[in-house]
């Protein structure tokens, strides 16, 4: 049984009961059992538990968790605070800089963010080690699909980033005429040149406070 122990639960309890999630759930025990799978079992739902429904300001959508040791911690883009900062990571801070002008973040755990009101939410939520979307398919992408499903009828304003074309496809679930819809491309070094200049940062504060809310402390 998942307990988030925050307003998520009772929205989420009659999915963590569907046939689907059930054999997702028999999937993962197998997988945690004879392989080895980021986060850690008890990291999962971070993203879930560190930022609740009616906290969420902006949502971030990530692709699937980081597949090296002691990085993933069960919210997107962000690694354990002891861990090197990953090439995307990097050029999100880059980006922060130039369009905030705060100071690059001397870490990559981003849980000051989380708990700030940004969902930090990846579209698969594990991974087996060395081997990216290794889970996709399983039924991780449904779960996340459903959880943007109930942010999307809030009535209260939230900005989505969305990042790459895998984050941009699950943009379609997004119709509130509330939301502030940014997109860019991945920040990935493949693709950074194109995430430069974006500036969904300083458009996500902007859209903040013209809606009556508070702001995010980006830096750390």
């Amino acid at each position: 049984m998942v307990h988030l122990n925050n307003d998520w639960d009772a929205l989420l309890a009659a999915e963590f009961q569907k046939d689907y999630y059930q054999n997702l759930r028999q999937f993962l025990k197998a997988e945690y059992s004879t392989k080895t799978i980021y986060p850690n079992m008890h990291d999962i739902f971070n993203a879930l538990k560190l930022t609740p429904y009616a906290n969420v300001k902006a949502v971030i959508v990530g692709q699937d968790p980081y597949i090296n040791a002691g990085e993933a911690h069960g919210l997107a883009f962000s690694v354990q605070e002891h861990a090197s900062i990953p090439p995307s990571l990097k050029n999100i801070f880059k980006e922060l800089h130039v369009d905030t002008g705060c100071s690059i973040p001397t870490h990559g755990n981003l849980t000051h963010w989380a708990e700030q009101g940004v969902l930090l939410l990846n579209n698969v939520l594990t991974v087996q080690a060395k081997r990216s979307r290794s889970h996709a398919g399983q039924g991780w992408e449904r779960f996340t699909d459903t959880v943007l499903e109930l942010l999307n009828t809030r009535k209260t304003p939230m900005a989505y980033l969305l990042w790459g074309r895998d984050a941009q496809t699950k943009g379609r679930i997004i119709n509130n005429p509330n939301h502030l819809i940014l997109q860019a491309a991945h920040p990935s070094p493949l693709a950074g040149g194109r995430f430069f200049g974006s500036r969904h940062f300083s458009q996500t504060n902007t859209f903040l406070v013209q809606n009556g809310l508070t702001e995010i402390h980006w830096g750390n």
